[in-house]
This record gives structure tokens, C-alpha cells and sequence, in this order.
């Protein structure tokens, strides 16, 4: 396996478990997150019923960035992880939480830069 096969399956390694495990939160309906969808405009119990749908969305994420790095799929990972670390200052918590999770997005969109930003629409749903 040549050195950028390699840290590919590690970008996708990490993509994974960043996913998983927060899908994995989502889907248990972490309440500490609740105030982040009540932040932008979310009812509590609105929130409540969207955090297992986000779960089950990070989970596939999970299994697609390892499995079938897709470039659409390490987009949305990639604007998604930057949106979920960016609410935290915006809903109150420190700076440093959002740059504390800059892994979650960097990883995925260091995996995109490897394969190349798409040119074409067909180009979205294409791995390297």
C-alpha cells in the first residue's frame, strides 16, 4: 500500500469515529446538545425528536467516509462538523469548543483534498 493509500484509510478511520461516536450521542438524545438546536430556533422538544434522525444521518456518514468515501459525503462531513463545532461559541460555550473539535471538519475535508475538489456534478458521487 503506497503512503497516500495509507493516510487515506486513516482520514477515513477518523471520519468514522468521529461520526459514529456522535451519532451514537445523537441517537441517545444527549441533553447537553439541546441547547444547540435551541439556539437556532428549535422548540426543546423539537430537538429531541431531530437528534436521533441526526444520528442515524452521522451514523451512515460513518459507514460511507470508511467504506465509500463518496466527495458529497466528505462535503456534508465536512460543512456539517464545522456547523455542529461553530454552535457551540454561537449558543454561549467558550471559543475554545469550537476549536477544540477543528479534527472533526479538518479530517474530512483533508480527505476531499486528497481526492479533489469536484469539477463536475457527476464528479459528487465519485471516489477519487
Amino acid at each position: 500500500m503506497n503512503k497516500t493509500k495509507s493516510y487515506e484509510w486513516i482520514l477515513r478511520i477518523g471520519i468514522f469515529g468521529s461520526f459514529l461516536g456522535h451519532g451514537m450521542f445523537a441517537l441517545a438524545v444527549k441533553q447537553s446538545w439541546i441547547p444547540y438546536l435551541t439556539t437556532v430556533g428549535f422548540s426543546e422538544s423539537t430537538a429531541a425528536i431531530l437528534l436521533p434522525l441526526i444520528g442515524i444521518l452521522d451514523i451512515i456518514i460513518a459507514i460511507f467516509a470508511l467504506l465509500l468515501p463518496l466527495r458529497i459525503i466528505l462535503i456534508w462531513a465536512t460543512i456539517w462538523a464545522f456547523a455542529t463545532a461553530l454552535i457551540r461559541p454561537i449558543a454561549g460555550d467558550p471559543i475554545w469548543d469550537f476549536v477544540e473539535r477543528s479534527a472533526n471538519w479538518a479530517v474530512p475535508l483533508a480527505l476531499l483534498l486528497i481526492q479533489g475538489f469536484p469539477k463536475k456534478a457527476k464528479e459528487l458521487f465519485k471516489v477519487k
